[in-house]
């Protein structure tokens, strides 16, 4: 169930006097579990896998995001789910894969070196001959359906929205892909790496563009240098920028990719890259649930 999102704007003096109007699209408010791009990604995955009628798997880290939406997902429409974990157990388990096993997600873990093999036919296949039949989605949900799902929330939802410039945080590519593809080439659209050395993420968004719609766009751009370190990396410098980002706007970001999103926002317009009288909308992609700010 998709609950429709406010479209909340951001105020200071230092925005005044850039000139600048920012809005943030709240879109981590839209499901309670399957929050922000997770559910538009998994729309079209979970309505295929319904269709199979066959359990789910993907691949994630014991602290992703993805793991926690698709188990959520797969449990809120009568699906089994299993979610290949990257690294040893541990125990207890952390907050994201105890609420993954709590709605039904069976857990598999596996070494590094193994989950490194996760795109190969015979590792699939190995996967197959333990658990027999699944729906698969990759790791990060990204795929031809994903981008088909952002695709119509930015034809859709965003599009009429008045604003100049989009920007957005950016893990595989898809959700940037699928909202390239779904603006038309309408509207400048900014993605904000939150990974080091993003800039193959570039070749990776084209390709996704160019398969889910058979065209190319030039308004868009990626920002590789607000990754504070690496995925899942944070800098006291970005705990602190978060903390009064939710104290003073009462915005909740977290560490991994809004809090990125935010302070690249912020950074870009200090150093006047947007024209006066521009109006830049951030996307909340949401992931709140393992914020390390509070």
């Amino acid at each position: 169930m998709y609950n429709k999102t406010p479209v909340d704007e951001i105020r200071s003096a230092a925005l005044d006097k850039a000139g600048i109007r920012l809005l943030v699209k709240r879109e981590d408010q839209n499901h309670p579990f399957i929050s922000g791009n997770k559910w538009w990604k998994l729309k079209y995955n979970i309505e295929e896998a319904l269709k199979q009628h066959r359990t789910v798997l993907t691949f994630g880290g014991a602290y992703s995001n993805h793991i926690y939406a698709v188990a959520a997902a797969a449990k809120e429409h009568g699906l089994s789910s299993i979610g290949i974990i990257r690294g040893e157990e541990t125990l207890p388990p952390n907050a994201t894969l105890s609420f993954a096993k709590g709605n039904g997600m069976q857990l598999h873990y596996v070494s590094r070196e193994d989950y490194r093999k996760k795109n190969d036919p015979e590792f699939v296949q190995m996967l197959h001959e333990k658990y027999g039949e699944f729906y698969l989605i990759p790791e990060g949900g990204t795929n031809s359906l994903a981008v088909k799902g952002c695709a119509e929330f930015a034809s859709e939802t965003l599009l009429p929205i008045d604003f100049d410039h989009l920007m957005l945080p950016v893990g595989t590519g898809g959700t940037m892909a699928g909202i390239v593809c779904g603006l038309q080439g309408r509207r400048k659209v900014t993605g904000v790496a939150a990974l080091k050395n993003g800039d193959f993420l570039k070749t990776e968004i084209d390709k996704l563009i160019r398969e889910s719609s058979g065209s190319t766009y030039e308004n868009w751009s990626l920002l590789t240098s607000y990754h504070h370190g690496g995925y899942a990396k944070v800098t006291n410098e970005l705990l602190d920028f978060m903390k009064t980002i939710k104290t003073e706007h009462d915005l909740p970001l977290d560490h991994v990719y809004t809090g990125k999103l935010l302070w690249a926002v912020m950074k870009e317009i200090d150093m006047g890259q947007f024209a006066r009288g521009t109006t830049v909308l951030a996307l909340h992609t949401g992931g709140l649930q393992g914020s390390l700010v509070r």
